[in-house]
């Protein structure tokens, strides 16, 4: 069962410093590629924006293990095998509740997963495959997660940002 927003590390963090402090987001996100080539995208229940299955790290979790929990969460799907191929540490962002951020973030590329695809969990309102030229809205996150994904593959070297 997934942990409420004020059950989480996150959640308690922010309720105990308050809105206003720049806090860390330590997290992982996924990039799921079917036999098609067609990316899997969750539209966020919070936002509605559409997104890759992504989220922030429990105490207690490796990176790794977010990624599978985050991507089980939100598409009932578990990452039976899955490479890190990007980290990012740059990132400053402030999201619609106004908290800011900076990102402690690993993506990973899923290589196997088992389980059948949700449409709606309680971190999405739907789910789906789709074809890199048909994504249902545009994104800079998904644009530099493929990219960044493309010279991972194209350079063996993990990309660090």
């Amino acid at each position: 069962m997934a942990l409420t927003w004020a059950e989480s590390y996150l959640g308690k963090v922010r309720a105990s410093i308050g809105d206003t402090d720049t806090i860390f987001f330590v997290g992982a996100r996924t990039v799921v590629l079917d036999e098609r080539g067609r990316l899997l995208l969750i539209q966020r229940s919070d936002n509605h924006r559409w997104a890759i299955p992504a989220g922030a790290m429990e105490l207690g979790e490796s990176m790794e293990q977010c990624a599978v929990r985050e991507l089980w969460e939100e598409t009932g799907l578990r990452a039976t095998s899955l490479t890190p191929y990007a980290f990012y540490t740059n990132y400053t962002y402030t999201n619609e509740y106004q908290h800011t951020y900076q990102q402690v973030l690993m993506s990973f590329v899923v290589h196997s997963w088992e389980g059948e695809l949700l449409r709606q969990t309680d971190e999405s309102v739907d789910a789906g495959f789709f074809a890199l030229d048909k994504l249902p809205q545009e994104s800079f996150i998904v644009d530099e997660a493929l990219a960044d994904l493309a010279e991972f593959r194209r350079t063996g070297i993990l990309v660090m940002k």
